[in-house]
């Protein structure tokens, strides 16, 4: 059985960091080479293709950033609650990116910061179970300060593709991951990290081709 990790504070905010540099340099990069296209007279016939790749990329960077904020930063004091309709809104934002489908069934409330964060997390990896298409539906339920979040993926039929378990994903989620933990690995963990500080247990699996992810509050 793999050992426990626990991170340095400096070595978990140094692999978030990694994370969200990984997922921003390609669209910012992009953005980059559309701007060389504009500005270069000889290459006018590839405006119209610049100017596409500028505005999709742009949107995938704003919300890849949005997401990043809410999900892995300190954007407000500690203890202050979250609104889900902060959470739908960054969530909804960062689907228009993804394949797949967001079906949304939280309802209006507060959550603790670091609660909040956990949805939104979790929310991260039921999308990496259809990365070719299908649905991710989130729900939260129970009472306040009690709730319980469930998370469900199926893929699109018609496309024929499997639904998937994320490689490495349930050591990862645990703290003791086979091989230990790196940049490309930190999201599942920190997730963990998460559910361990909230005092919410997590189960994750898949069964009859749905993936489904839950945290409950510890009895």
């Amino acid at each position: 059985m793999a050992e426990f990790i626990e991170l340095k504070a400096t070595d978990l905010a140094a692999m978030l960091c990694s994370r969200v540099c990984h997922d921003l340099i390609n669209p910012v990069g992009a953005i980059g080479n559309g701007l060389e296209v504009l500005a270069d007279p000889t290459q006018t016939a590839m405006a119209d293709g610049a100017h596409d790749l500028i505005v999709n990329s742009a949107k995938h960077a704003r919300a890849k950033l949005e997401f990043a904020r809410l999900a892995y930063g300190a954007s407000s004091t500690a203890g202050t609650d979250f609104d889900t309709r902060e959470c739908e809104r960054v969530a909804k934002l960062y689907f228009e990116i993804e394949k797949a489908d967001l079906d949304w069934q939280v309802p209006l409330i507060l959550l603790p910061k670091h609660k909040a964060k956990l949805l939104m997390n979790m929310l991260l990896i039921a999308a990496m179970a259809v990365p070719r298409g299908g649905l991710v539906t989130a729900k939260v339920d129970g009472p306040t300060g009690q709730e319980r979040f469930i998370f469900t993926a199926v893929s699109d039929p018609e496309k024929r593709q499997k639904t998937l378990m994320p490689a490495g994903v349930e050591g990862l989620l645990s703290g003791a991951p086979e091989g230990g933990v790196d940049a490309r690995g930190i999201q599942p963990f920190y997730t963990g990290i998460l559910a361990r500080m909230t005092d919410m247990v997590i189960e994750i699996g898949i069964a009859n081709d749905m993936f489904t992810f839950t945290a409950t509050p510890k009895a």
